[in-house]
């Protein structure tokens, strides 16, 4: 699914007719909404309620990497990294603020496609009783998106004698009676704001439904000054955990998200199991190397297989996209590869005080 077009156009046909003749040519100047096929590991990217959300450990580094249709004239690579961590965590440790981080870097097409973007989160987190948090979240970015028009081509730079495009030709794309040439830029600001609903009945069993709208303030992004606002996302997610054997945990979960009548629907499990066990500092037994293995199924589009391994709180993913919408003939089924590298810590030694929580794993 493309999400967030960039509707870069001009109010004519010849305007239209160039734009057909770039996607043939020389890759489209369209642009899809940053997502993850793992989005269980890009917490904040899905809801800002997300931030800090952890009842072990303190504060969060992630990295996200994505190469999408590598095998199409139009690739995608996203790169994104994040952190969070806990503040004012109160005494009873029940309640606590969430800051955080993001930077997300996206290309695409021959025309290099950029988009530059920096996030930050907050959020607070209440445990309303011993089963039961609320969590709720605000985010604000702001995103820099450029293309490179020397390396389009336009049907003004059509060579008929030698069927070919020639570059060197004017490609007669104005704005204000100027060539478009060299690397056009366009820049906004972004708000977002999620809310998360826990339940946890018992050290075994964690389930949450979150919600999230991205895109509030509905911020124009065109390259031509025109009017091209970015439609309100609303997302919805829901996952658990459930402890099913001494040493196996799975996780499921369910992501959907809609945006100007498209929209994406991305659901499937994880099952983490844990092997051998390690001695922690106060002398419990803790498992200390996880093998993770999943598969997901994005609806009407692809299967996703997931491996990864999880040793004393970093944790390695790496994913496959393999594509089973109509686009699939023409790449092969080579969807996209993905890798996630995630790192949670404490601050340092303190105990949690657990007389008053069941301390879920989330």
């Amino acid at each position: 699914m493309k999400l967030n077009k960039l509707k870069i156009y001009k109010a004519s046909i010849k305007a239209a007719a160039a734009m057909a003749l770039t996607v043939v040519s020389a890759g489209n100047l369209q642009a899809q909404g940053i997502h993850f096929s793992q989005y269980y590991n890009a917490p904040l990217l899905v809801n800002p309620a997300n931030t800090a959300l952890m009842s072990e450990n303190d504060y969060r580094l992630g990295l996200n990497y994505r190469n999408q249709w590598n095998k199409v004239p139009v690739p995608f690579k996203t790169v994104s990294a994040f952190a969070d961590m806990q503040a004012f965590r109160a005494a009873n440790e029940t309640n606590w603020m969430g800051i955080g981080f993001a930077f997300f870097n996206d290309v695409a097409g021959d025309g290099n496609l950029t988009l530059n973007r920096g996030d930050v989160f907050i959020a607070y987190h209440v445990q309303t009783n011993d089963n039961f948090m609320i969590s709720a979240g605000l985010s604000a970015g702001y995103g820099s998106r450029n293309v490179n028009y020397d390396k389009l081509t336009f049907d003004e730079q059509w060579n008929a004698g030698q069927f070919k495009f020639d570059r060197s030709l004017p490609n007669g794309e104005m704005i204000n009676g100027t060539e478009m040439n060299n690397i056009i830029k366009t820049n906004y600001l972004d708000i977002g704001a999620g809310v998360n609903f826990a339940y946890f009945p018992n050290e075994l069993i964690y389930v949450k439904l979150g919600a999230g709208v991205a895109h509030v303030n509905t911020p124009t992004e065109t390259f031509y000054n025109m009017t091209n606002e970015i439609g309100i996302r609303p997302s919805v997610n829901l996952d658990g955990q459930f402890v099913i054997a001494k040493s196996v945990t799975l996780n499921p979960s369910v992501y959907y998200t809609t945006q100007q009548g498209a929209y994406q629907i991305v659901g499937g499990t994880l099952v983490y199991v844990y092997i051998g066990d390690g001695s922690s500092s106060n002398g419990n037994s803790s498992k200390t190397l996880g093998v993770i293995a999943g598969g997901h199924y994005r609806y009407k589009e692809a299967f996703i297989g997931s491996l990864g391994l999880e040793y004393v709180g970093l944790k390695f993913m790496t994913s496959y996209d393999y594509t089973t919408s109509t686009l699939s003939p023409e790449n092969n089924g080579n969807g996209a590869f993905e890798f996630s590298i995630i790192y949670t810590g404490k601050y340092g030694e303190r105990r949690r005080s657990a007389s008053n929580m069941n301390c879920p794993r989330f």
